[in-house]
C-alpha cells in the first residue's frame, strides 16, 4: 500500500489507461477521483472500481474547459481533504491525412490534449501549494511526441507540447517540492489505439514490425509506471518523461512479423 492515504485525480479515467491507473492507485491504497466527459461509462467504471475500494468518486469533466478541471480538483478536496497526485490523462486522436486537417480538428485535439493538461497542472499545483507544498503531477504523453507520424499529426503535435509542459512545469514548481513527470506510452491496447492507430491489418503489422518486444502493451503496464512515479520510490525524478514502449524508440530498423 505504498500510496496509502494519498489522494489522486485522474482525467480520462472512464476507460483505457486512465481506468487502469485508477485501478492500480486504488489497489495501492490511494483515494481517487475519476474524471471523464463520458458520464455513462464513468458511472459503469465507478461501480466496478468500488469492488477494489470504496475510496473513489466520479466527476463529469470536459478538460478543454478550465472550470471543469478545477472542479475535479475541488471535488477531491471536498471529499478527501487534499490532493497529492494529479494524472492528466484525457486525450483524443484523429487519424487524418495531413493536408485534410481542419481548424476545427486542430483546435479540438489541442484543447483536450494540451490545453486541458495545462489547466490540470495549474489547478493541481495551486491546491498542492495551498496545502503547504509537495505532490506529484503526471502528464500522459506518447512516443508520438518524438516520432513523426503525419496520419495523427495533431495528436503528435499535442504530445510534443505535453513534453515541454512537463519540463517547464517541473522547473516552475520545484521550489514548492512538486514533482512533474511524464509517461510516453508506445502502442497500448486501448479503444483509442484500435480506432486511430491499428485500424487495419497493415497498420497492425507495421506497428509490430517496429516493436522489438513483439507485442502491444496493456493499460495495466502503464498504470504500473504511474504508480511508481507517484510514489516515494521516484522521489528524485522530475522533469522527465518515461517511455514504456516495448523498445520502439531505440529501434533503427524493422523486425519480421509472422503471418497471422
Amino acid at each position: 500500500m505504498k500510496l496509502a492515504n494519498k489522494v489522486a485525480v485522474i482525467t480520462g479515467a472512464a476507460r483505457g489507461i486512465g481506468r487502469a491507473c485508477a485501478e492500480r492507485l486504488l489497489a495501492d491504497g490511494c483515494r481517487v477521483v475519476i474524471a471523464d466527459i463520458d458520464t455513462a461509462m464513468l458511472a459503469t467504471t465507478l461501480d466496478e472500481l468500488r469492488r477494489i475500494s470504496n475510496e473513489v468518486i466520479q466527476v463529469q469533466a470536459d478538460v478543454s474547459r478550465r472550470s471543469d478541471v478545477e472542479n475535479s480538483v475541488h471535488a477531491a478536496v471536498e471529499r478527501f481533504g487534499r490532493l497529492d497526485i494529479m494524472i492528466n490523462n484525457a486525450g483524443i486522436a484523429i487519424n487524418k491525412e495531413f493536408l485534410s486537417v481542419t481548424e476545427a480538428d486542430f483546435d479540438r485535439v489541442l484543447s483536450i490534449n494540451l490545453k486541458g493538461a495545462f489547466f490540470g497542472v495549474q489547478a493541481a499545483a495551486r491546491q498542492m501549494i495551498e496545502q503547504g507544498g509537495g505532490g506529484v503531477i503526471i502528464n500522459m504523453s506518447s512516443i508520438n511526441a518524438l516520432l513523426a507520424n503525419p496520419a495523427v499529426a495533431t495528436y503528435a503535435i499535442s504530445k510534443g507540447g505535453m513534453n515541454q509542459l512537463t519540463t517547464t512545469a517541473a522547473i516552475a514548481l520545484a521550489p514548492h517540492k512538486i514533482r512533474v513527470v511524464g509517461i510516453g506510452p508506445g502502442t497500448i491496447l486501448t479503444e483509442m489505439v484500435a480506432g486511430s492507430f491499428m485500424n487495419s491489418v497493415e497498420a497492425k503489422r507495421s506497428i509490430l514490425s517496429r516493436t522489438p518486444i513483439g507485442r502491444c502493451g496493456e493499460p495495466k503496464e502503464i498504470a504500473s509506471v504511474a504508480s511508481f512515479l507517484a510514489s516515494e520510490d521516484a522521489s528524485y525524478i522530475t522533469g522527465q518523461t518515461i517511455y514504456p514502449d516495448g523498445g520502439r524508440l531505440v529501434l533503427n530498423y524493422t523486425v519480421p512479423v509472422p503471418e497471422a
